[in-house]
């Protein structure tokens, strides 16, 4: 069993998200050891991205934020090989096709193993564009994480099939952010999902509140949040990092009170 596949196996998986070197490497770490103790089962790390385009104003405002002080590729590579002195839990690198490119593609993916990074998720390599990246995480051990949107349509049976690590289901048409409620029938995308592979699948974008987490995790086997808790940062600063601590306590509970798919 892959270590990400691992995070799905005590009940339902609340997924955080953060921007790193926002507003400073120390307080990324310190916020991703805070999730990790309030029972985070996976995190997410954003490696900042002059152009995100899957970011809504909130993350795209926290990666402007942590290029302009300084942070680059090699300084969160050092950051995840500290963390992994004491964190345990998958951790996941989320960025953007340029940022891997740029640095090599082998490079970087044998130094995500090396630090201990378990998967990857670029949100603007479309499925078919894969296997730029795919060999490279093969090779190392380091899981390529699969999204699908609602517009996937009658390439979500064949995306499914070929997932690793865990499925990235986009709940909403659109970037990151917050959303007051989510309409896509994702049930009905799970359902395809379900029939077509038993790796876990997680719901992102738009998620924010415990109701929120409650009802998508009550159709998927993970739920997970990006711009609600990159907004807690932004507003706290250097403080930041017990209120992280406290709201994935408070998603995780939400999550808690659900029955387990069985895999």
């Amino acid at each position: 069993m892959s270590k990400i596949a691992s995070a799905f196996q005590n009940g339902k998986a609340f997924i955080p998200f953060l921007t790193c070197g926002d507003p400073d490497l120390a307080t990324t770490a310190a916020a991703v050891r805070a999730a990790a103790a309030a029972g985070a089962d996976l995190i997410e790390l954003g490696i900042p991205f002059s152009d995100p385009t899957a970011e809504g104003p909130v993350i795209q405002a926290a990666s402007l934020r942590a290029l302009q002080g300084g942070v680059t590729t090699d300084k969160i590579f050092a950051l995840v090989r500290d963390l992994r002195r004491d964190v345990t839990v998958p951790l996941v690198f989320m960025t953007y096709a340029n940022v891997v490119f740029s640095y090599g593609t082998e490079r970087f993916v044998k130094n995500c193993r090396d630090v201990g990074i378990d998967g990857l998720i670029l949100p603007d390599v479309p499925y078919e564009e894969k296997e730029d990246f795919l060999p490279a995480c093969r090779a190392y051990g380091v899981d390529l994480i699969s999204l699908i949107a609602p517009t996937s349509e009658n390439r979500i049976a064949m995306i499914a099939r070929e997932a690793e690590g865990f499925l990235y289901l986009v709940s909403s048409l659109g970037v990151t952010g917050v959303r007051s409620e989510i309409t896509t029938d994702l049930g009905a995308i799970v359902e395809v999902v379900r029939q077509n592979t038993n790796i876990p699948c997680a719901i992102g974008f738009g998620i924010s509140t415990p109701e929120q987490a409650r009802e998508m995790g009550a159709l998927a086997d993970g739920v997970i949040v990006g711009s609600a808790i990159v907004r807690l940062v932004e507003q706290y600063g250097q403080a930041a990092p017990p209120h992280v601590g406290d709201y994935v306590r408070r998603m995780k509970a939400a999550l808690g009170e659900l029955p387990v798919n069985p895999q």
